[in-house]
């Protein structure tokens, strides 16, 4: 299954923390990670593997909407900064809008969540 995993700047500590609390989930070989540019590089330094796409400003997160749209992507996990703006909100919000049209299971996470243990 691959997974789509987005973060903005002030949440990618707490994607990170994530991450590490499951990594015994997310290493197995039937998961594969898929993330925008920096967010994938966060992945990287954690000893993940990541297949990284643009930054999300630079059309990242419209590159993940399009692979959940072809069937490539089966759940996304967005850490959302709710209070920052940001100049690409627009993909953001298309991309959440995929996500219901192909119904494909969208997270939009916080720390203290443990959505895996649903798995």
């Amino acid at each position: 299954m691959k997974i789509a995993i987005i973060a903005h700047d002030g949440k990618k500590e707490d994607m990170v923390q994530f991450l590490n609390k499951n990594k015994s989930i997310l290493l197995q070989d039937k998961i594969k990670l898929i993330a925008t540019g920096t967010t994938g590089s966060k992945e990287d330094n954690a000893g993940f593997k990541v297949k990284k796409m643009l930054s999300g400003a630079l059309g990242g997160d419209a590159q993940i909407a399009g692979r959940v749209a072809e069937g490539k992507t089966k759940m996304v996990l967005f850490f959302k900064d709710p209070l920052s703006s940001h100049a690409h909100e627009s993909d953001v919000n298309m991309l959440l809008r995929v996500c219901d049209v192909h119904n494909v299971p969208l997270a939009k996470m916080s720390q203290r969540h443990n959505y895996f243990r649903m798995l």
